[in-house]
């Protein structure tokens, strides 16, 4: 397994530590920035950070069959992990350090991440069949970071158009961008009375359907502040953004919603369940129970891959999925679980141990092998300089 890591120092990315079991965890440590202090805190070192990485033993041979990667991201240790295969046939875990890293989505050119008061668009700056440092396809370069300020982002989406929508918790409505101010609201619930920076409801989870906003998540139908602390057991809804019904209610802390293969799924993550929308019943089907708070879900083909968190003390302390642990004499998890979308079972997994504990978001990245991504805090940021031209080669000559 390889682990490539931020240093402040020159850094070309290859910095690896390198085993030969796949299976076997790799311990990195980072070593840039801090992340945001609660308000008379000092600010917490990410630099110290010590994360262990584990996986299943045929995951690097899945993930190069089927030419796929993941993107990772965890907000509680401001990292997004780029999890591929390199050229030995081993597990990759390439990481960059974006304070609160939060919803990502992306594909073989373009990735999107909402971070804590930005929202960063990368670009693939490889031509096809062409490498970089002899052994990465992609190199995903910060070519945007809209500032948009502390919106409590979370799930993202990209329109037919080109352009991105996110779920804006803060202000319980989903936004895009603006050319002038921090967002665009363009919908909100008709339970909410108004956009306050309040947090009424928790939205949190957004589904595209032929490249526009179709579904979103929250906790509760709440609409005053912070009210869905108290709705975490059964408040949950998924919501039809064109007609504003409630297609499916009586969830635990839902997320993530996807439409995939003709079916709305979802994590009802309060139970600890991935399942779908039955909606003559406006009721929530189980598939797979998996041990953890399960947020992040990115589908492709029969397989979906599931994110997991270990419950957060007081907040998600005391629902259902405690109890489903306990049936089962298991701990919870913080990694990912590939899991099959016919019959639920755990096809591969990557497990994180150590200074981290929750995963928010995933993205499959389709046709990437072996990515990597430029850091903001190396010297590399500044060195590695593309272009492309109109000019002609002889006008260029003379």
């Amino acid at each position: 397994m390889q682990s490539n890591q931020d240093t402040p120092e020159l850094d070309t990315g290859l910095d690896a530590l390198t085993t030969e079991a796949p299976a076997a965890p790799a311990t990195t440590e980072a070593r840039t920035s801090a992340d945001a202090a609660k308000p008379g805190q000092a600010p917490r070192d990410l630099t110290q950070l010590k994360v262990e990485k584990g996986c299943s033993r045929g995951l690097a041979g899945w993930l190069g069959q089927h030419r796929l990667s993941l993107a990772i991201t965890s907000y509680q240790t401001g990292r997004i992990y780029l999890v591929g295969s390199d050229q030995q046939g081993r597990v990759s875990f390439f990481e960059r350090i974006f304070e609160r890293a939060m919803g990502v989505v992306g594909n073989a050119q373009r990735i999107y991440l909402g971070g804590l008061y930005q929202l960063w668009r990368f670009e693939n700056v490889l031509r096809p069949n062409e490498v970089i440092h002899g052994q990465f396809d992609k190199c995903y370069v910060p070519r945007n970071a809209q500032t948009i300020g502390d919106l409590d982002i979370h799930e993202l989406g990209i329109r037919k158009n080109g352009k991105v929508v996110f779920i804006n918790t803060k202000y319980s409505c989903l936004s895009e961008l603006s050319q002038t101010h921090s967002f665009k609201a363009i919908w909100k619930p008709k339970f909410i009375s108004k956009l306050a920076p309040e947090d009424r409801c928790h939205l949190n989870g957004l589904a595209m359907v032929d490249g526009e906003p179709k579904y979103v998540t929250a906790v509760c139908k709440s609409d005053s502040v912070d009210g869905w602390r108290d709705r975490r057991h059964d408040g949950g809804v998924v919501i039809d953004i064109d007609t504003d019904e409630i297609v499916c209610e009586g969830l635990s802390m839902p997320h993530s919603p996807r439409w995939h293969n003709g079916k709305l799924w979802l994590l009802n993550a309060g139970t600890g369940y991935l399942g779908w929308v039955d909606f003559d019943k406006k009721a929530f089907v189980p598939h797979a129970f998996v041990p953890g708070f399960a947020r992040g879900l990115s589908m492709i083909g029969n397989v979906a891959a599931v994110g997991l968190s270990k419950p957060r003390n007081q907040r998600f302390e005391g629902l259902q999925l405690d109890e489903e642990l306990k049936k089962r004499d298991a701990d919870p998890w913080c990694g990912v679980q590939i899991i099959s979308l016919t019959n639920g079972d755990v096809m591969n997994w990557i497990r994180f141990e150590g200074d981290i504990t929750e995963i928010f978001d995933i993205s499959f990245l389709p046709n990437v092998k072996h990515p990597m991504m430029i850091g903001l805090r190396t010297t590399e940021i500044r060195d590695l300089i593309t272009f492309e031209s109109d000019i002609p080669a002889e006008a260029a000559i003379a």
